[in-house]
C-alpha cells in the first residue's frame, strides 16, 4: 500500500479518534455538529468495519503552511497530526492545528451558490439568497464582466485576495486573469495590511523586495522587534519548536532580547523585555547601531574599517568618508554624519521611555555576540514611519554581518516547478494590451493627493476612495480569502461601499463580506481542495508543499482556483482560450510537479504521485553563504565556490551598488515624490533616520490591537473550542479584556473587570478592564479578535470590534495600514 492510503497503526488510531472523541462530545452538546459524527465510524473502523486512510496536505488555518497527515475512516475525517516527513511541522503542530475538523464540519458554512434576492444591504437586513446553479453563477459574472469589458469599463471590476497560496491561486489564476481581462484592481492584495512595511524597508536596504529566512537555530542572540514569535510570527509552529531548542538544549543557549509594549508570551519567555513607547522602535534601533559604531563591536569584515584602524566614531563628531573603507556596505560614513553620531543612548531614552543603561546593554550583548539576528514585524512597522523604523533596524544584521551568514538572515528560494499549462502572454488581445484601463489610474492608491508611488496594494483605503469617487466608483468586486468590512481600519466605510456595489464573494462562511454580497460563489475548506503552497520564508532553501482532498467537498462547492477558471472559460475573446487551456487547479500541479522530474527532492519527490504521497517537495541548502565578508555558492558538496561582486549583486545584494545600503539608491530614485509627498529632509530622506510618527484619534493613551496565537487569521472565530482556548489568555466568556495600566485605572475610577467606554474620532466600543502594570503606562492593549456581527453562530455577539475606532491612516512611503498609530480616550462605562 503506498504512502498515500498507509493503515495507522492502532495505538495512533485510537489516540486520534479518542481525543477528537472528546473535543465532538462538547461541541455536540453546545450545538449538535452532525457533521461530526464520524468518529463513531471512526472506532467501528477499528473494529473492522472500514479502512483508515492517512492523507498529507497542509494546514490552512495561517501562513505556517505546516504538513499534516488527514485520517479518514469512509470519507469522514476524525483526526488531524503534524506529518512528521515535514520540515516544518515535523510530527507536530500548534493548538489550533487540530481544530480543523471544525472548520470542515461547522455547521455555518454556505451549501451552495446563491443569489442574494434582497436588493437592501446592512447588517440587519436579511440577504434572503435563493440557491442557483454554478452554470448559472459563472454565466452571470460572466456576462457582467463581459459587459463592463464591451464599455470599455472592464477597469471597474477589482479582484480581492487574501492569503494566496501558490502559483494555482496567484501566479497561474488571479494575475492572469486581471492581465487578460484588463482590470488595473484585479488583482488587489492585502499585504498593506500585513508586512509591506517590512519588504520595502528590505528593498530599500539590501534589494530584496521579501521577508527574510531565518537561522534560528545556529543563531546565539535575537533582537526582536514587534512580532510576537511565540503567538503571532510565523512558522509559528515551528518557532515553538526551535525556541526550545535555543532556549535549552543548545549551547551556548540563545540569548533573547524583545521589545514590545505589553508583556506577552514572547516578552514573558525571554531574557530582557524592553516595552517601548509606540512607534519609537527606530530610535531604539538608531541608538543601539549608536554604541555598536563607537565602541568598535561593528563586523569588519563585512562593514569596513577606518583606514589605520583607529575608531574615530565618537559621540557627535563627524567622521572623513575618505578614511573609511567599505566592504559590502554603502554610506556608512555619511548616515553616521547626518543622523547616527547624535543618536545617543540618552536621546533615545527621551523618545522610548527605555533607560539608557539597558539601550547601553543591549547594544553591547547584540555587537558581541555573533551570529545575531535583527528582527522585526507589525508592531514597528505599523506606523507613519514605519519604513523608516524597519531600515533601522534591519541595518543593524548588517553592522554585525549576520546578512547570509550561518545563524544570521537570507531570503526565500523558490521551488522548482515546471512551466504552467499555458503562457498569458500568448492570450493577450489588443484590449488587454492598449485599452482604455491603461490609462486608468488603479482606486486603491488614490487616498491621498500625491499619492503612493511605492506602494503595491492598499486594500485598505478601497471603500474610502469608492466612496469618495476617487478616482471614480467600482462596479463588480469579487472577494477571495479577505473579509475588508471586518479587518480594516474604519471597516464601516469597507461596509458602505458595498452598498453600491455589485459583490460576489467566495468565502466557505457566512462572513461580515459575504452578508452584503450579491453572489455567494462558496470555497472549499483547505481539506476539501487541491493546491500548492511554496513556503513562506523559512530557513532559504526551496520547500514545496501540495494540499491534497482528504475528503470530497461535503456540499455543492468549489475550490477558488476553479471557480475563477470557470468563469474565464466565459470572458469573450483569449481569456476564455487561456482559461480552456489551464483547465483546472489539479491540471496545473500535474504541469508545475513536472520541474521535479529534473530536481528530484531530498525526499524523493520526483513527480506529481510522490509529491501527493509525501505531501511536500525541499531541497536543502540553502545555495549561498557569506563567511567573514567572503561570499561563497553551493558546488555540490559544499560551500566552495567563491561569488564575484557581481554574482553578489546579481543573487544577493541587489542594490544598485550591490551592498547593503545605508543610503538608499532605491528610495534616492524615487527622491522627487518622496520629498515632494512625505516633506522629509532632502539631506537624509533615504537613510534609516528619525521621524516621529503621526498619531491619530484624539485620545490620550495609544491603542494597540494584537493578533495572538488563537487568532488564526480570522479563521477560528466561529469554533467554540478555538474560542475556549483563546479565553484564559485574554478575556472571559464574551469578551477580550483591554488591559490597562493601574496609573490610569485609578485615575478613571476603573477597577478591574469594570466595564469601559473607549473612544476615538470614530466612535466608540465597549471593553472589559484588566488592570495590570504587565503594560505600559500611556498604552491601552485590546487584542484583534471579537466583534464580529456575522460569520456564524458562535462568532457574532462576543466583544467589541476594535477596527470600529482604528482610524484609516496609511504609510506614505509603503502604504501600510497603521494599525497601531491611533490614541484613545477610556472611561468607566
Amino acid at each position: 500500500m503506498d504512502d498515500h492510503t498507509t493503515k495507522v497503526t492502532r495505538r495512533r488510531f485510537l489516540k486520534a479518534s479518542g481525543v477528537a472523541a472528546g473535543a465532538t462530545g462538547t461541541i455536540l452538546g453546545a450545538g449538535q455538529l452532525t457533521g461530526l459524527k464520524p468518529l463513531s465510524e471512526a472506532h467501528a473502523a477499528e473494529a473492522g468495519g472500514g479502512q483508515t486512510i492517512v492523507n498529507k496536505s497542509i494546514c490552512g488555518q495561517c501562513p505556517a503552511r505546516c504538513g499534516i497527515d488527514i485520517y479518514t475512516t469512509n470519507g469522514r475525517v476524525h483526526a488531524i497530526y503534524g506529518n512528521n516527513d515535514h520540515p516544518i511541522a515535523n510530527g507536530k503542530l500548534c493548538p489550533k492545528g487540530h481544530l480543523g475538523t471544525y472548520i470542515l464540519y461547522d455547521p455555518d458554512r454556505f451549501k451552495g451558490p446563491m443569489k442574494r434576492t434582497n436588493p437592501n444591504k446592512g447588517r440587519n437586513e436579511d440577504p434572503k439568497f435563493v440557491p442557483i446553479s454554478w452554470d448559472e453563477a459563472f454565466k452571470t459574472v460572466a456576462d457582467r464582466l463581459n459587459a463592463l469589458r464591451d464599455k470599455g469599463e472592464s477597469h471597474k471590476f477589482g479582484l480581492f485576495f487574501g492569503r494566496g497560496w501558490g502559483a494555482s491561486d496567484v501566479g497561474v489564476n488571479i494575475v492572469p486573469f486581471g492581465q487578460l481581462y484588463g482590470s488595473p484592481n484585479a488583482p488587489i492584495g492585502h499585504s498593506s495590511m500585513c508586512s509591506d512595511g517590512s519588504v520595502l524597508a528590505k528593498q530599500c536596504t539590501d534589494g530584496n523586495a521579501s521577508y527574510n529566512s531565518y537561522d534560528y537555530r545556529n543563531a546565539n542572540y535575537l533582537l526582536i522587534f514587534g512580532a510576537n514569535f511565540l503567538e503571532a510570527f510565523r512558522p509559528y509552529n515551528n518557532n515553538m519548536q526551535v525556541w526550545g531548542y535555543i532556549r535549552r538544549e543548545k549551547t551556548p543557549r540563545t540569548s533573547v532580547t524583545y521589545v514590545d509594549v505589553h508583556m506577552n508570551a514572547t516578552a514573558a519567555a525571554a531574557d530582557r523585555a524592553l516595552l517601548v513607547k509606540p512607534g519609537t522602535d527606530g530610535a531604539l534601533a538608531l541608538a543601539i547601531a549608536h554604541v555598536i559604531l563607537t565602541e568598535g563591536l561593528w563586523e569588519r569584515s563585512f562593514v569596513g574599517d577606518f583606514s589605520d584602524g583607529v575608531n574615530r566614531f565618537k559621540t557627535g563628531e563627524s567622521i572623513d568618508p575618505s578614511g573609511f573603507t567599505e566592504k559590502w556596505t554603502h554610506g556608512l560614513a555619511q548616515w553616521w554624519n547626518t543622523e547616527l553620531k547624535d543618536r545617543t543612548p540618552k536621546w533615545a531614552e527621551g523618545i522610548t521611555s527605555i533607560p539608557a543603561d539597558l539601550i547601553v546593554k543591549t547594544a553591547r550583548e547584540f555587537g558581541t555576540t555573533r551570529p545575531a539576528i535583527a528582527l522585526f514585524e507589525r508592531g514597528a512597522h505599523n506606523h507613519s514611519n514605519g519604513v523608516l523604523n524597519g531600515m533601522a533596524i534591519h541595518s543593524l544584521n548588517a553592522l554585525v554581518g549576520s546578512l547570509f551568514a550561518e545563524g544570521g538572515l537570507a531570503y526565500q528560494m523558490g521551488p522548482a516547478y515546471g512551466p504552467a499549462p499555458a503562457d498569458p502572454k500568448d492570450y493577450m488581445d489588443d484590449y488587454a494590451k492598449n485599452g482604455p484601463h491603461k490609462k486608468m489610474p488603479r482606486i486603491d492608491l488614490q487616498g491621498h493627493e500625491d499619492g503612493y508611488l511605492m506602494a503595491k496594494n492598499m486594500i485598505q483605503e478601497v471603500g474610502t476612495n469608492h466612496l469618495a469617487g476617487k478616482p471614480y466608483k467600482l462596479d463588480t468586486a469579487m472577494f477571495y480569502m479577505t473579509n475588508p468590512c471586518f479587518s480594516t481600519p474604519k471597516a464601516k466605510d469597507w461596509e458602505e461601499a458595498l452598498k453600491s456595489m455589485y459583490v460576489i464573494a467566495t468565502s466557505p462562511f457566512p462572513d461580515e463580506t459575504s452578508m452584503m454580497a450579491d453572489l455567494i460563489l462558496p470555497d472549499t475548506t483547505y481539506m476539501e481542495r487541491w493546491q500548492d503552497a511554496p513556503t513562506y520564508p523559512f530557513q532559504g532553501w526551496p520547500l514545496a508543499q501540495i494540499r491534497t482532498p482528504a475528503i470530497k467537498p461535503l456540499y455543492d462547492v468549489k475550490t477558488f482556483g476553479d471557480t475563477l477558471i470557470g468563469i474565464g472559460k466565459l470572458i469573450n475573446g483569449p481569456t476564455g482560450e487561456y482559461f480552456k487551456k489551464i483547465e483546472s487547479v489539479e491540471n496545473i500541479l500535474r504541469h508545475l510537479a513536472k520541474g521535479f522530474e529534473a530536481n528530484p527532492g531530498d525526499n524523493g519527490v520526483k513527480d506529481f504521485e510522490t509529491w501527493k504521497a509525501k505531501g511536500c517537495w525541499y531541497k536543502k541548502p540553502y545555495h549561498w553563504r557569506q563567511v567573514r565578508g567572503e561570499f561563497f555558492e553551493w558546488d555540490g558538496k559544499g560551500w566552495n565556490k567563491p561569488m564575484t561582486p557581481d554574482e553578489v549583486k546579481a543573487k544577493l545584494l541587489k542594490t544598485a551598488t550591490g551592498r547593503f545600503e545605508f543610503v538608499s539608491s532605491y528610495m534616492a530614485s524615487k527622491k522627487d515624490w518622496v520629498l515632494k509627498a512625505t516633506g522629509r529632509d532632502a539631506a537624509k530622506y533615504n537613510m534609516p533616520h528619525w521621524e516621529p510618527p503621526k498619531y491619530t484619534g484624539g485620545g490620550d493613551l495609544h491603542f494597540i490591537t494584537p493578533k495572538t496565537a488563537m487568532h488564526a487569521e480570522g479563521r477560528s472565530a466561529n469554533i467554540p473550542q478555538a474560542i475556549a482556548q483563546f479565553q484564559p489568555a485574554v478575556g472571559g466568556n464574551k469578551q477580550a479584556l483591554a488591559e490597562l495600566h493601574p496609573s490610569v485605572a485609578k485615575a478613571k475610577g476603573i477597577r478591574n473587570g469594570d466595564r469601559i467606554r473607549i473612544k476615538s474620532d470614530l466612535g466608540e466600543i465597549l471593553a472589559i478592564a484588566k488592570v495590570t502594570e504587565l503594560t505600559r503606562p500611556d498604552t491601552l492593549v485590546l487584542p484583534f479578535e471579537h466583534g464580529h456581527w456575522a460569520g456564524g453562530r458562535w462568532s457574532k455577539g462576543r466583544g467589541s470590534h476594535v477596527d470600529e475606532i482604528t482610524p484609516q491612516q496609511s504609510d506614505r512611503i509603503s502604504g501600510m495600514a497603521n494599525y497601531y498609530t491611533g490614541k484613545v480616550s477610556v472611561e468607566k462605562a
